[in-house]
């Protein structure tokens, strides 16, 4: 069973030899490349790959080289391809790790946004709308 991110610190904090405690918790951290974690997701959610770079309003080019590992993108374009997916607020967490990007936090009014707009489902349109009407940037 995996642990999550608070009992992990606490065993960090208190561990006596970082080897231990990492060979003891390999399983429990973030792994793997970011092109196949997203084919594990469109997979998953049986979606394919162009309907996805359609909803995430990404240029298909620059979408489709995210897919195949010849880009990481910023934040802002991770979080676009993560709505055009409709992917959980869960599922889009662990994906702005497999970046090391900040998860998105309830208290700053950009990510707060998007946490309201993923919640609901919302399109990047109408999220992209929300942001501007609250005076943040956009997605793209």
């Amino acid at each position: 069973m995996k642990k999550d991110t608070s009992e992990l610190l606490k065993e960090l904090a208190s561990c006596e030899s970082f080897t231990s405690f990492y060979n003891e918790n390999e399983d429990c951290m973030v792994s793997g490349s970011l092109c196949a974690y997203l084919a594990e997701l469109l997979e998953s959610k049986g979606i394919k790959k162009a309907d996805a770079i359609r909803k995430s309003e990404l240029s298909e080019v620059y979408a489709y080289q995210i897919f195949s590992g010849l880009r990481i993108p910023e934040r802002k374009k991770l979080l676009s391809l993560a709505v055009g997916m409709g992917l959980t607020l869960c599922e889009v967490q662990t994906l702005l790790k497999h970046c090391s990007y900040a998860p998105l936090y309830a208290k700053c009014p950009f990510d707060c946004i998007v946490i309201y707009g993923i919640c609901r489902e919302m399109m990047v349109m109408d999220i992209n709308s929300l942001l501007y009407e609250y005076g943040e940037e956009t997605l793209g």
